[in-house]
């Protein structure tokens, strides 16, 4: 059974920093893809970030560019997320996301397996 939890959120300052971190557990596949995805209130989730276990280039939604980093460790099947120069509009529930494969476009529907979220609140 897979599992991801996720840990890190909180409220922060316009101009601050988090870390997010999602340990999984249960994953079978070395190549599959992990992924970041955010909701805030009324607006539908979107991707953030994403990446693949087994290597290759990162996907990064254009509004987090150059502030927010996703990375892995293959070791501790963790996959974080480094969100730096927040700003208030990266205000929501932060869920990490599993695919069972290889994710090739970084959608909602390429994964399989989400967590619990974990909100994140950038004040002004």
């Amino acid at each position: 059974q897979v599992q991801l939890v996720e840990s890190g959120g909180g409220l922060v300052q316009a101009g601050g920093s988090l870390r997010l971190s999602c340990a999984a557990s249960g994953l079978t596949k070395s190549s599959s893809g992990m992924g970041w995805f955010r909701q805030a209130p009324g607006k539908e989730r979107e991707i953030v970030a994403a990446i693949n276990w087994g290597g290759g280039s990162a996907y990064y939604t254009d509004s987090v560019k150059g502030r927010f980093t996703i990375s892995r460790d293959n070791t501790k099947k963790t996959v974080y997320l480094q969100m730096n120069s927040l700003k208030p509009e990266d205000t929501a529930v932060y869920y990490c996301a599993a695919a069972k494969g290889r994710v090739v476009v970084a959608t909602t529907t390429a994964f399989d397996y989400w967590g619990q979220g974990t909100q994140v609140t950038v004040s002004s």
